[in-house]
């Protein structure tokens, strides 16, 4: 996958916990940075994911009691995820 280069802004602090990161992990601060773009766009997406489920389960709950069921198991095993 080609790389693109960018010049971005971000605050000293979160800079140097970045570096201090990104030596402590053995990557560059490139890698870091886009590892962590990965991980909030992936986690975002997730959100996007739950959001459409949870509104399947509300119609689907007031006249399926085994889905308001299913729905909750499901939510206790991934509220920890997001």
């Amino acid at each position: 996958m080609p790389n693109v280069k960018t010049a971005i802004s971000i605050e000293k602090p979160i800079f140097e916990q970045m570096d201090i990161l990104a030596k402590n992990l053995n990557v560059s601060r490139s890698r870091l940075f886009t590892m962590a773009a990965r991980e909030f766009i992936e986690r975002h997406n997730n959100i996007e994911l739950l959001k459409q489920i949870n509104e399947a389960y509300e119609d689907a709950s007031e006249t399926e009691p085994m889905v308001a069921m299913m729905h909750s198991n499901h939510f206790r095993m991934v509220k920890d995820q997001w």
